[in-house]
């Protein structure tokens, strides 16, 4: 059964608090970014349905949400996740270029993760940093006028860290 501790309960509690009386589904956004990060870094129907029990409202309403935006995962991730921006200022930099380049280096297509669960492949739209293209988020870092190279020293950081974690 998912459920928050009762420190990530305060927090909840705090963050509900924030808005006026009888508008807690404001909160959902926040709440959805908490339960991402406490339940394993992706969002689950009973994750969701727990959300929407916290916030009295009705679970197509988190699904709703939760699938719009694509900084909530509602499936699996790796540990990193690359989200390579796809829209026009990074594309004319050349980021179809760096989406096939990961691609062929990890031997995942957008939307998938890797065998060993390291990195999941996404693709967004605007990040907001069009004159740094072509760039990703990975976590809450960008990495910005990406090469060839830039994504191989990317992706061996984070073996590295990966590793150093073990």
């Amino acid at each position: 059964m998912v459920q928050f501790s009762e420190e990530k309960l305060a927090k909840v509690k705090e963050i509900i608090a924030r808005y006026p009386e009888g508008k807690q589904k404001s909160a959902l956004l926040p709440l959805l970014h908490l339960a991402q990060d406490n339940f394993g870094g992706w969002l689950s129907a009973e994750t969701m349905d727990y959300v929407a029990s916290l916030l009295q409202i009705e679970p197509i309403e988190v699904y709703e949400v939760a699938t719009f935006y694509s900084m909530y995962n509602t499936k699996p991730v790796g540990k990193y996740v690359f989200e390579v921006c796809q829209t026009g200022p990074c594309m004319l930099n050349g980021s179809d270029h760096i989406i096939a380049y990961i691609t062929q280096s990890l031997g995942i297509k957008p939307g998938e993760t890797t065998a060993d669960g390291l990195f999941t492949l996404k693709t967004a739209e605007c990040l907001g940093a069009c004159g740094y293209a072509p760039m990703m988020q990975l976590g809450k870092h960008y990495r910005e006028h990406l090469t060839k190279e830039k994504v191989d020293a990317i992706i061996a950081e984070c073996r590295a860290a990966a590793a150093a974690n073990n």
